[in-house]
């Protein structure tokens, strides 16, 4: 059971972030928990097969939760699907897809079984299939909202095979009664019970989507020993009376929901845009509940990482241009650079490097250039570390600073460079007169730290 994220925005996506939707892929098949404007994209570049769509969840009807479904079902039809596709949500979603085809004219090629779910229910198994079902209970939100829970059906025990031989249990068939808890009678006439040969039931593996609700029971139902609980966290708890007001929870009410349901792990989705440095959220559930993980889009979460790493590889990679590029320093001392040539921009460059040229008037890097003066690097006319004629940051390698500018690429002098404070709250500037003086606030998104160990699960 592979769980990948590929929304975590709440209702306004973001330039990085988009509109809910969560895929779990089982055993070469695809469940889709929401769907939101963008979710078959995502999926793509995800790496997993719109045509491996089994079943699509709707949580409720706010518009981010369900804006990108019909899309996926127009594709699905271009994509000539002949399998009979799944949609379970609340009473209504069947007439809002049938009303949505019909006004474009689109006959299916391919079947739709609806599940509405009515609001008067406590709990109801909207899905019931050979070795899995899935739950769904009705949360507290300002409009009606499920939570649904995927459950594999406990599987066999083991079976002794040396005490099957040494009883003379051969045949296939005697294997599948036994495992199916039968009693099964050899030639000889003896009588060979279940549970002489195999083990204890081993329970399946489980996982809980919970978006839009305030704290409840029925949250905590849902989760109940999970191997992975996906619980939304739009607010901090600054903010818990504009939770309350909304019906949305905080990080610390998906670490109560997580602590007890004793989850194994909680996954945090759903953020509302405000919060540009979601460490705030995750440092407030682990307050509470420490196994808790932030969700990142199209990064996989597996339940068995041995077998099932590689099985989805992702297409693409999302880079957050508003954070410092840490791989493409351009300032002395600092880089990889390419040796002495004139893209050069790291001081020192790589010294194992053979320089494919010779050193050029405008060298950027390697030990410096023709009139190349800041810290081993540095342009002579548009450096980015230290250098002579447009310096941003210190005029020289260790000399003064000219004026406190602290350009925003300016990543790699002694003199004058940025750094982040406290997990990325502020950006300051450095320089050999003036210390720790504060600049002005800057949007604090954190690079990767030591929450960040999604490989562990």
């Amino acid at each position: 059971m592979i769980v990948v994220p590929l929304g975590i925005a709440s209702a306004t996506p973001t330039a990085i972030r988009h509109l809910p939707a969560v895929a779990l892929w089982r055993e070469g098949s695809v469940y889709l928990f929401d769907c939101g404007e963008n979710a078959q994209m995502r999926m793509l570049q995800a790496g997993l097969k719109r045509s491996k769509i089994d079943s699509i969840f709707i949580s409720h009807f706010d518009v981010d939760h369900y804006s990108g479904l019909m899309g996926l079902i127009s594709t699905l039809q271009l994509q000539r699907r002949d399998r009979e596709l799944n949609i379970v949500g609340p009473k209504g979603i069947k007439e809002y897809v049938e009303w949505n085809l019909n006004f474009s004219g689109v006959t299916l090629s391919f079947d739709v079984n609806f599940v509405e779910v009515e609001e008067d229910i406590e709990e109801q198994r909207v899905i019931d299939g050979e070795d899995f079902y899935v739950e769904a209970r009705p949360l507290k939100h300002k409009r009606f909202c499920l939570g649904f829970r995927f459950q594999e059906k406990d599987k066999p025990g083991k079976v002794d095979a040396e005490k099957a031989q040494a009883l003379g249990i051969t045949e296939d068939d005697q294997f599948k009664e036994l495992k199916a808890g039968n009693t099964i009678t050899l030639e000889d006439g003896t009588t060979v019970e279940s549970y002489e040969i195999v083990g204890h039931p081993r329970p399946g593996d489980s996982f809980a989507y919970i978006s839009d609700t305030e704290y409840c029971p029925n949250s905590v139902k849902l989760a109940m020993n999970t191997n992975i609980l996906y619980h939304e966290a739009t607010f901090s708890n600054q903010l818990a009376d504009k939770a309350r007001e909304t019906g949305h929870s905080t990080a610390a009410d998906a670490a109560r929901v997580a602590t007890e349901a004793q989850t194994k792990l909680l996954v945090l989705g759903h953020f509302s845009a405000r919060y540009t440095n979601l460490h705030v959220l995750l440092k407030e559930a682990r307050d509470g509940f420490y196994p808790t993980w932030l969700a990142n889009e199209l990064r996989p979460i597996f339940t068995d990482p041995t077998h099932e790493r590689g099985i989805v590889e992702v297409k693409v990679e999302l880079k957050d241009l508003t954070k410092p590029d840490q791989s493409n320093h351009r300032g002395g001392g600092g880089g990889r650079g390419r040796s002495h040539g004139r893209d050069n921009r790291g001081g020192g460059g790589n010294r194992n490097f053979r320089s494919r040229k010779p050193r050029g008037r405008d060298d950027r890097g390697g030990g410096g250039g023709y009139r190349s003066r800041g810290g081993g690097g540095g342009r002579y006319d548009n450096n980015r570390g230290g250098g002579y004629d447009n310096n941003r940051g210190d005029r020289y390698s260790g000399g003064r600073s000219d004026y406190n500018r602290g350009d925003r690429n300016d990543r790699g002098n002694s003199g004058d460079r940025r750094y982040s404070s406290g997990g990325g709250n502020k950006y300051y500037t450095r320089n050999n007169d003036d210390q720790g003086k504060e600049e002005m606030p800057k949007r604090s998104i954190s690079p990767r730290t030591s929450y960040d160990d999604f490989d562990r699960f």
